[in-house]
């Protein structure tokens, strides 16, 4: 049995050896659950609510050994990592409360009243496949599994190596609330071999990762015909309107743009300032960015943390790199700092980008802001546009003319004076993608209802006058049916 090193950002050292799933494992997994769903679908959705209720407790109750983990594998601050924490409290307690209610049988109106009743209720896919990446593996586990448990099905999931043993722990909380262990299985090992035996054996799949990786799980998924959602790659603007507080808006822009380092899909990585403002804007948010704190603790006594890999340090100064060169200007950051560790990264502002620059273009995933000026609102909702992705926007100033400018940008989340948890944290409305950020949504009744099938139930009511059968009934009850029909 292969192993896999998994290796502490903050030291560079051997944290500790996982296991490589193989395809036959992973199979494995996927008929063991398939054989206890059943089992698992038949208790009440109240139930299962029951449960995740208890899970909640858990988690809540043991939130330190959970932070100090995820903060081991991924680096990130106490700060962010408690960010990450509170999220997946709110998934788990919006499931529970509303699952019942979303899969209660629904009555709907009959195509023929009195003869006919008609239902409607949502039954489990099955066996649900959920691949989840490094960077938020507690909430992201939880805004997707949790619900696709809630819904009656079983889940396999594909844990990014990194970050294993942060969701294998949520898992154990889970089963410890009573979750069966073959309900919830946590696979990893290599990428494409897991990633592909999970999407060739699921009865549906959530993907969140690249926008790459996720048209090949969308190939594969339509090959077989079945369902799939996907989060994928963002470039996500921020416009900062003409009259908003400077001040402000770079502490807005800095909570938006370095949350866990930037290694976050809805992340801030454009700022739009109008030109008569950005040389203010510039100092002001040179100041902001020159004031946070870095560095390593298991309390709240850091900004920032590091970057999860040296993979994601040398993508970063790569971007800048390049940048530089073509004649881009760094106003703060733009380095390592490896006093505090080996994949630490300072905060970054550049600006005197050129138009279609790879900074302006192309998904950085660290704590970098291309800082560019527009001169009316109109050039900035087409520039803030003017991207591939469509995942998350931004707009900073008067709410009601900020509320104008959000409905123009295409984007499936856009906040209002904050850079990305209004949204985020609002676990009653879909989040998702427009254009290349995905497929569907997560979140709100539509992030359970995506792991359901809808059937539909009709019952002939046992009255004296049923549904024609013969030409002599249709030939009695054809004017009543046509009236019917006009008025429904």
């Amino acid at each position: 049995m292969e192993n896999i090193g998994v290796y502490s950002p903050l030291t560079g050292n051997l944290l500790h050896k996982i296991k490589s799933f193989s395809e036959q494992d992973v199979v494995n997994s996927f008929q063991t659950a398939s054989a206890a769903q059943p089992e698992w679908a038949k208790l009440l959705p109240r139930d299962r609510a029951k449960i995740a209720k208890v899970l909640l407790q858990i988690l809540e109750k043991r939130q330190d050994e959970v932070l100090t983990l995820l903060q081991l594998e991924t680096g990130k601050s106490r700060a962010h990592a408690f960010e990450e924490l509170s999220g997946a409290l709110g998934a788990i307690s919006y499931y529970a409360k509303v699952s019942p209610k979303l899969l209660k049988r629904k009555k709907v109106r009959a195509g023929v009243p009195f003869m006919l009743s008609a239902y409607v209720e949502s039954a489990p896919v099955g066996v649900v496949g959920i691949i989840t990446p490094w960077n938020y593996p507690l909430t992201l586990t939880m805004m997707d599994v949790i619900p696709a448990l809630m819904a009656g099905n079983a889940v396999i999931q594909k844990a990014d190596n990194q970050t294993a043993k942060t969701v294998k722990l949520a898992r154990d909380l889970a089963v410890e609330a009573g979750v069966p262990e073959t309900i919830w299985q946590v696979v990893h090992g290599e990428a494409a071999v897991v990633g592909n035996a999970i999407t060739d054996n699921a009865d549906y799949v959530a993907f969140t990762g690249s926008t790459p990786t996720g048209k090949i799980v969308a190939e594969r998924a339509a090959k077989r015909l079945i369902g799939y959602s996907l989060e994928l790659g963002g470039k996500n603007p921020m416009i900062i309107m003409p009259g908003a507080n400077l001040e402000k808006a770079a502490e807005i822009a800095i909570g938006g743009a370095f949350g866990n380092s930037g290694q976050l899909c809805v992340s801030i990585e454009r700022v739009y300032i109008p030109t008569s403002a950005k040389s203010d804007f510039e100092k002001v948010l040179k100041s902001r960015v020159d004031s946070l704190t870095q560095g390593a603790s298991n309390s709240f006594d850091f900004d920032i943390g590091s970057l999860t890999s040296a993979a994601q340090s040398d993508r970063v100064s790569g971007f800048l790199d390049r940048a530089a060169k073509e004649g881009a200007r760094i106003i703060t950051g733009g380095k390592s700092k490896p006093e505090f560790g080996p994949n630490f990264f300072a905060p970054t502002v550049v600006t005197d980008l050129q138009p279609g620059a790879e900074l302006v273009t192309k998904e950085v995933f660290g704590p970098v802001i291309a800082l560019i000026g527009y001169d009316s609102l109109d050039e900035a909702v087409e520039l803030a546009n003017a991207t591939e992705f469509g995942l998350n926007a931004s707009v900073v100033g008067d709410k009601q003319q900020a509320l104008k400018i959000a409905s123009r940008l295409m984007a499936g989340s856009v906040n209002i004076n904050e850079g990305y948890r209004a949204t985020m944290a609002s676990m009653a409305a879909p989040m998702g993608g427009m254009k290349q950020s995905g497929m569907g949504r997560r979140s709100g009744p539509g992030g359970l209802l995506r792991f359901t099938e809808t059937r539909t139930i009709g019952v002939a009511n046992n009255l004296p006058i049923g549904l024609p059968n013969r030409a002599k009934d249709y030939k009695k009850l054809a004017p009543l049916m046509v009236k019917l029909a006009k008025r429904l």
